[in-house]
């Protein structure tokens, strides 16, 4: 039975209603969601079992966030408490031409400020068979770098296969250690690393000529990108990279690729328009991703799945992606009328 371990910060979501700007109106809604926890919930509503490790503030606040995680079925029982604060982020969702806007307030979470040695991962990790990351979670604070280091160490040196979505985030950067610096130290334990256009050459500098600002994309220089990683960190055995063209903040189309080091695979593309909320997206995408790796035997069917579980993200609002395995598999399938079920 595949256990996976997911291990980052999960934070307060505040969002203004519909596409409303930050504080047009005196109302936000308030649920939570991180990089990592997403990852949880999808595989959770899939039936595979999921356990979130994080730290959380010992208050009303963490209390709460751990119990919207039961509530998918997560296991939360190697959730620390430490001092700290939950750290929040503000989400004015764009329309058209007007872009979606993420403001951070996490300094000093008690992610953040956990030491190395928090958390016994041993016994976190015990029964369990895949551990996942982010790049979020290193670049919190050196702290947190350290913590996730020993993480993907501990999880390699137990056999389990580790999932990297490197997660390149320019505004968290900011303690004094670059992203390559950190995220190289890390990736050379990781199995399966995950990306987005821009995320390789930011995160772990290896340049490629693709334009990250365009929203056109220059798939030809994919495979080279990918043999590069996969050359300068052996222990990668396979790259998966989304592939994003934002027409608007409402209309993008939506792939991925990926390349295991002998095949190069292209999924079908998706036109998304209207998008509903795009947060996320990429959280799904990986969780579609370990599924499918654990579950096909055909790599190019895991990232169809991944890709079409992706898409789906987009339609629902939050951070986790609240859709059905059946579902999924119902898109991957090609039903993608939007028709009534009834």
């Amino acid at each position: 039975m595949n256990q996976v371990v997911c291990f980052g910060e999960i934070m307060l979501r505040l969002k203004s209603p519909g596409y409303e700007r930050l504080f047009q109106s005196p109302v936000l809604e308030a649920t939570f969601g991180g990089g990592e926890a997403n990852v949880a919930v999808s595989l959770a509503n899939y039936g595979v079992s999921s356990r979130f490790v994080s730290v959380l503030p010992g208050n009303a606040i963490g209390d709460a966030c751990e119990r919207s995680l039961r509530g998918f079925g997560v296991d939360t029982r190697f959730i620390a408490r430490g001092t700290g604060r939950l750290g929040v982020y503000y989400l004015e969702a764009g329309s058209n031409q007007r872009p979606s806007k993420v403001v951070y307030d996490r300094a000093d979470s008690a992610i953040a400020c956990a030491a190395r040695g928090s958390i016994d991962w041993n016994a976190a990790f015990e029964g369990c068979n895949w551990f996942h990351i982010t790049g979020i979670t290193p670049a919190l604070s050196e702290n947190a770098a350290e913590l996730s280091v020993e993480a993907a160490q501990t999880a390699k040196m137990m056999g389990l296969t580790v999932s990297c979505d490197l997660n390149y985030r320019k505004n968290l950067w900011k303690y004094g250690k670059s992203a390559p610096e950190v995220m190289g130290a890390l990736v050379k334990y990781v199995d399966v690393c995950i990306a987005n256009e821009e995320d390789i050459q930011k995160s772990l500098g290896i340049e490629a000529d693709v334009d990250v600002d365009s929203g056109a994309l220059n798939t030809e220089a994919y495979p080279e990108l990918c043999r590069t990683l996969m050359e300068t960190y052996p222990g990668v055995n396979c790259v998966a990279v989304t592939l994003r063209e934002s027409r608007s903040a409402d209309h993008n189309n939506w792939s991925a690729c990926l390349f295991d080091g002998h095949e190069f695979s292209r999924s079908r593309r998706y036109e998304i328009k209207n998008i509903v909320d795009r947060v996320g997206g990429g959280d799904s995408f990986s969780a579609g991703l370990i599924y499918g790796l654990t579950h096909y035997d055909k790599k190019s069917d895991a990232l169809e799945f991944a890709v079409a579980a992706s898409c789906l993200k987009h339609t629902v609002p939050g951070d986790f992606n609240r859709v059905t395995l059946a579902e999924v598999e119902a898109l991957m399938g090609g039903n993608a009328s939007g028709r009534v079920q009834r």
